[in-house]
């Protein structure tokens, strides 16, 4: 009797503990109900899965059912659980990884077997390369009748594999409750990445008699970053050194900044040491893009930050794996310059740039611990006069980004888009930006005007098809009082429009600006630079209007083609919080002025290399 009533105590807490649950973006509660010490409850394996889950606080949840995990799905429904239906499977990975960006926190994805999880595949990558804490579970055969052509049955164990940071199959319904709180260490837990759980049809609907003590969870593994490291002494002592002697240091940051929440550890060792700070696109947020020490992106797209790096005299590599787009083909760190480099991972140090000094460390602690560590005084001379000359710089490029930022032209500039998006949007908004050619506009022209992750771009994969399901996973996870604005290509909204019907549905109401250019803009760019006026193949796309295909779908739908009606448009679709809003702006046809850094009438291309 005692089993059956922590049974029926825990189906009709659930919704009160679901109710009552602060917001997603306020970080996890930290103690979790536990039954009797001495109670059991019989429960299927899906069961068993759900309140693992559930003793992990999770936001959230995606996925597309199918017979294999329909336990799961009726313990979701008895215990109050929020489990969101999606129209893709890659979509709802994108839809959790966007989400864990906001929350630091694990986001959780589902797909039946065979299509659904193969589906996961490019979703999972995303996460895996950008470091961003996921916990997949994909329903698979019955053992008893597998490799016996089973329906839709896959070698999908080893498919997905190679695109997640651990796949954890699971093979005896006892054992779920260890597996989970594993996926959620691993996912968490050095340079945190997505965890799959292979949940056998014949596990889910299986039944076993779980103790109390069984069904818990390790409060150090529900957010990034758990389980901090320091770095070695030794290797920060001669950081620190190198750091005390330099006239001209900058700090380079990387989307670890966001994983780390080091945000005041950067900005207390940047205004004392009077070090200018440039990010990659992931590390947009790293300080407010206002900050008189920000130097904007840096790598394959700047404003002025390149220039900085060829006049550095010391560089601080912070949470950046220092990859092709940052480097520029490795190509823009300066050869003789010393370099610090603190990364959570040992083995990422040296593996594109050679490392003076390693500090392998979590970023916040290696920062603080740097700050700490360096000797007082007076900064040497020459560091004041480097660092006083970026805010004049900055000036100096905006006056020459004026052409894009403040353009009448029709069709319309993205540059002046952008701009308008500078001026609506709020602190604590959040810009999503899709791959490819939103994210290269966005990446170079959005200013955040406060630390944290307020842009959000899939650079780990760069996937065509994230703006969309990222802006409604962001929106969730941040919650009515901060709107999110996402930006994709007519190209990216084609292959994923189906979820403005999902964000509908949950209420996800975000913005969408879709740059609608009748075009794969960025081949069609690579084309023209490549190849030569005219010469496009299989980039072009028909004509469409977006704004009326979202009202179809009954969101608001809105066409813009002159420059001057985008900031009312802008605003009113942040001021539709009933709906999501569609923003169909025509943009430049021109394939030699797609792109935000460069004209391409201009552009010289090396033969065998890729131009931008």
């Amino acid at each position: 009797m005692r089993g059956l009533a922590w049974v029926e105590a825990r189906h009709a807490g659930a919704r009160r503990r679901h109710t009552a649950c602060r917001s997603d973006r306020e970080g996890p509660p930290r103690v979790t109900d536990a039954p009797p010490s001495n109670a059991t409850l019989t429960i299927t394996g899906g069961e068993a899965l759900a309140r693992m889950l559930q003793a992990h606080h999770v936001g959230p949840m995606f996925g597309m059912g199918g017979f294999q995990l329909l336990p799961f799905y009726e313990a979701v429904r008895a215990l109050g659980l929020k489990h969101y239906l999606i129209n893709d499977e890659r979509c709802g990975t994108f839809a959790a990884d966007a989400w864990a960006r906001v929350t630091n926190r694990p986001g959780v994805v589902d797909a039946t077997l065979g299509p659904g999880a193969t589906n996961l595949v490019t979703g999972l990558v995303e996460s895996l390369n950008a470091g961003i804490p996921l916990v997949a579970i994909t329903g698979d055969a019955n053992r008893d009748h597998a490799w016996k052509n089973m329906t839709q049955e896959a070698r999908q164990v080893e498919i997905l594999r190679p695109a997640c940071k651990e796949l954890i199959r699971v093979e005896s319904t006892k054992r779920i409750p260890e597996m989970v709180r594993r996926a959620f260490a691993v996912a968490t837990s050095g340079r945190p990445g997505p965890v799959v759980l292979d949940v056998p049809e014949d596990v889910c609907h299986g039944e076993h008699e779980f103790g109390a003590d069984e069904i818990w969870a390790d409060p150090g593994t529900l957010q990034a970053q758990a389980r901090r490291t320091r770095p070695d002494p030794h290797e920060l002592n001669r950081a620190a050194a190198l750091l005390a002697r330099a006239k001209r240091p900058l700090l380079l940051v990387g989307g670890g900044i966001h994983v780390s929440a080091a945000y005041d550890a950067l900005l207390a060792l940047a205004e004392a040491g009077r070090i200018p700070v440039a990010h990659t696109m992931s590390g947009k947020g790293a300080i407010a893009c206002t900050h008189p020490l920000s130097l904007g992106v840096f790598g394959r797209y700047s404003r002025i930050a390149n220039d900085f790096v060829a006049e550095a005299d010391l560089l601080i590599v912070v949470g950046c794996k220092l990859g092709e787009i940052a480097t520029k083909r490795f190509s823009l760190m300066p050869a003789g310059v010393p370099v610090v480099h603190i990364e959570i991972v040992p083995e990422e140090i040296g593996r594109t740039t050679r490392a003076d000094v390693a500090l392998a460390a979590d970023a916040r602690l290696a920062l603080e611990d740097l700050l700490a560590a360096l000797p007082s005084g007076p900064l040497p001379d020459g560091r004041a006069e480097f660092a006083g000359a970026v805010a004049p710089r900055m000036a100096a490029w905006r006056v020459g980004a004026a052409d894009r930022l403040e353009s009448n032209e029709t069709p319309i500039n993205v540059g002046r888009l952008i701009n308008e998006l500078n001026a609506a949007m709020g602190e604590e908004d959040i810009l999503v930006a899709d791959g490819g050619f939103a994210g290269h506009w966005g990446g170079l022209l959005f200013d955040t005007r406060k630390a944290g992750r307020h842009f959000i771009a899939d650079r780990g994969f760069a996937s065509i098809g994230y703006g969309a399901p990222g802006a409604l996973g962001a929106q969730l996870a941040a919650g009515p009082g901060r709107r999110v604005v996402g930006l994709t290509g007519d190209g990216g909204f084609n292959m994923t429009i189906g979820e403005i019907e999902t964000a509908r549905r949950v209420g996800a109401n975000f913005i969408l600006c879709v740059f609608n250019n009748g075009a794969s803009g960025y081949v069609k760019a690579l084309q023209h630079a490549v190849y030569g006026p005219g010469k496009y193949q299989s980039s072009e796309l028909a004509e469409t209007d977006y704004a009326a295909a979202a009202r179809a779908f009954g969101c608001r739908g809105i066409r813009v083609e002159d420059p001057g009606r985008l900031g009312a448009a802008i605003r009113e679709g942040l001021a539709n919080t009933d709906t999501p809003t569609i923003l169909d702006v025509i943009v430049t046809r021109d394939p030699s002025r797609m792109l935000p850094g460069v004209d391409n009438r201009t552009l010289r291309v090396e033969k065998g290399d890729r131009p931008v």
